[in-house]
This record gives C-alpha cells, structure tokens and sequence, in this order.
C-alpha cells in the first residue's frame, strides 16, 4: 500500500526533479557525462550468457566489500556472470579498474517504477543481492514482482536509521518484506532487522571482513620505492574535511624528533587535493601532489595523493597509518584495509559506524584508538622509535584479518540455501 503510493508520486514528480536536482547533480558533475542513460534505466550492454546475479551496493564502502564475494561465486559458478550497480562517479572507476572478468557494471537508475522495470527486462538477472541498507523502494518492489529472490547482504541498521524506521514500522514491514531473506552485518543489526518487520534474517558476520587486498599497480610501487628511498612512511589515509589541518599542528612535531620522515595523505575524497596542497604550502611544509604528477623528492614533507584507485600504493609504502573520518564526527572509515597490508592502525576517537568491528580488534590489539591528532602524532613517534613495537603492532593487525576472513565462507553457505 504504501509502496504503490510511493511508486506513483515519485513518477508524478521526477520530470520536476530532472529540472531540479538532476540538473543540479549534472552541473556539480556528479552523473556520468555519456552514460546518463542508464540512470534512465536505458542500457547498450548486452546480457551474457547463462546465470546473472545482479549486486546493488551505494558507493565506495558497499562495492568495494563487494569483492571478495563476486571472486569466490564466480570461481564456484563458472556460467556465473555479474551486474555491479552503484550510484556514484567514483565507485564506477573503481569498479571499472577491480571488477574481474564475467563482472561488469552499471549505473542504478533513479527510483522510478519504470526505470526499474527496464532494467529487470533488458538483464533478466536471476537474483539480486543487495548491500548495506539503502533501501529503493520501486527497485525492490519491481523485484519482489518479477519473483526475483531478492537477498539484503551486509544489513546495517544505524542508531539513527533504527530510531526513524521504528515510527514509521508500518512502512519498513512492508519493504522488508521484498527480501527473501536478510543477513545482519551483527547480532545487533539481525534483531533490529526482525523488530522492523523482516521475515527470515539471520547474522554470519560482516562481509567488510573478507575484504581483498587491494590492487597494486607494481610499476609505480617501484618508481615511488625509488622516490621515497629509505625514508619512514606515515600515512593519513581517508581524511576528511578538517582533519588535515588538525594534523598541520603537529607534524612539525613529527618531522622533529622522526629524522626523514615523509607524510601521506590521502583524502577521502581526492577533489580535494588542490585545497590541501594549497593549505599545507600556505603552513610552510613541502608538498608534491600526485595529481599533478609531482614527484617526491628528498625535500618533500607531504606527499598529497589525490588520486582515485591507488590507495593500495599508499598502504604498500606505509608502515603506520592513520584511518580518517574518525576525528570528526563523521563516524570512521574502513581501517580494515590498512591492518590487511600489515600497517599499524591508529584511530581516533569516533568509530560510530564501525563499532562492532572496533570492539573485535581492540581485543586483538590490531587496531589502537586515541583522542585526538596530537595524540596521533605521539604515538606514530613511539611507534618509528621502537621497531619491535612497531612490528609487533604491524603483525597483530594482520593477523586479525586473516582470522576473521573466515566470514565470507558464513556468507556463501546462506546464500546457497536460497540461490539452488
């Protein structure tokens, strides 16, 4: 009932929105220049052959977790291919750049009933799985009416999600109730998932564990390897806004007592880079920029790499690494990566969108959490002045994830109860 009303008023007004905030998204240059058509629901690729499962992740964060996952089903499925959606410019490049073969992607169309329905004609997907909790409701509906099985994977339930979806339950039952069924990133996320209405939910862990590697482009590790020498390495990685002028007050501090130190920083959002090049310079620090194909030199302070898909460069060169987003309010990002390429992880203080993962790591000591840049700063120089610490620290961090990659077998077994 309250889908159908949904799906007719967002019909009504999307040719208002398409003069409004599409063209405002068009002009901001967050759609795709040439293949805005998909948003449409208007696809050139053709279906392949055999068996298609269609995977819908946001952005970054989903598709990225995404991974492992399509690796391992299609090694299990040989007459398996994979429809990758997603909604933003930066997702697609890396997907584009990480998608191995017999997987594509697309972009998802705008919520429109009709948008949806072309999709589900022109690729006939088997099943679809989707990832977190961002929920559409024409695309779900339109599946749960196709006899699609429609799987949530990765569930997540933010206190604040939770709060709003519990007034307005009549409506979350109803959504939920295009699933066929439901997994809980936590324990937590399964039982909100059953209080707001879903009928068969059930928790083996969080995907964001079984994360792959990421790539590593060999030649420029080498020229970068070449560049940086024997210098030490610190990286700030997915900083947000603000952060980066937090750690200018003490990365003098750092360069004081760590003789040849150099900085990474690389943002989460790297359309950035020029005005944290220009900050960092107007501070007097030395500052190449990866965008515009500086090279580091000995003299380089701060390398600022501004570039999409290469983060696995700044990990690889990096031996203690500061995971953004966490000394704003903004709620962390994904350290998971950094402790993967044997990095010491740092913290600070909001982890809100990671807190159950937090509380497992802390246990094994493969994450360290502080309050503040400062404190950063200090124990990033009590880490490079111990080595056996640091090493310690290092292999802690790895050892984590290997133990808990285990997730993603969980994973596949539930999917296979309703994917026969």
């Amino acid at each position: 009932m309250v889908i159908g009303i949904y799906k007719v008023l967002i019909t009504l007004a999307f040719p208002f929105l398409k003069l409004t905030y599409i063209r405002k998204r068009k002009k901001a240059k967050k759609e795709h220049p040439t293949r805005f058509n998909e948003r449409l629901g208007n696809y050139k690729t053709l279906r392949p052959e055999g068996k298609l499962y269609w995977l819908h992740g946001a952005s970054v964060g989903e598709s990225v977790s995404m991974l492992p996952l399509i690796d391992k089903l299609l090694r299990e499925n040989p007459d398996l291919s994979i429809l990758v959606t997603t909604g933003t410019l930066t997702s697609a490049e890396i997907m584009a750049k990480r998608l191995p073969k017999r997987a594509f992607h697309q972009f998802i169309p705008f919520d429109v009933p009709a948008f949806a329905q072309k999709l589900i004609k022109h690729f006939k997907p088997d099943a679809v799985l989707w990832f977190e909790s961002e929920f559409w409701p024409s695309l779900l509906s339109e599946v749960k009416k196709a006899k699609i099985p429609l799987i949530l994977v990765n569930g997540r339930i933010s206190d604040k999600s939770f709060e709003t979806w519990k007034k307005f339950k009549f409506v979350s039952k109803e959504i939920l109730s295009c699933f066929s069924l439901c997994l809980g990133q936590s324990e937590q996320d399964k039982n909100r998932l059953i209080l707001l209405g879903a009928p068969k939910v059930a928790c083996v862990g969080n995907l964001k564990f079984a994360g792959m590697p990421l790539p590593v482009d060999q030649n420029k590790l080498n020229v970068l390897k070449q560049q940086i020498g024997e210098r030490k390495v610190f990286l700030l990685s997915s900083t947000h806004n603000d952060e980066e002028e937090r750690f200018a007050l003490y990365l003098p501090w750092l360069k004081e007592n760590i003789q040849n130190v150099l900085t990474i920083v690389a943002p989460r959002h790297p359309n950035r880079g020029d005005d944290i090049t220009r900050m960092y310079r107007c501070r007097n620090f030395n500052v190449a920029q990866r965008s515009r194909e500086e090279d580091i030199t000995p003299e380089t302070d701060i390398y600022v790499a501004d570039t999409i898909g290469e983060m696995g460069l700044w990990y690889a060169l990096s031996a203690v690494s500061f995971v953004g987003g966490s000394i704003i309010s903004h709620g962390g990002q994904n350290f998971m990566e950094a402790a993967r390429d044997k990095n010491a992880v740092i913290v600070g203080p909001n982890m809100q969108n990671f807190a159950e993962i937090m509380n497992r790591a802390r246990f094994d000591d493969a994450v360290w959490q502080v309050n503040s840049a400062e404190d950063v700063v200090e124990e990033t120089i009590t880490l490079f002045r111990n080595p056996e610490l640091l090493a310690e620290r290092q292999q802690k961090a790895y050892q984590w994830t290997v133990k808990e990659e285990a997730v993603l077998d969980g994973i596949v077994n539930a999917l296979k109860k309703v994917l026969k």
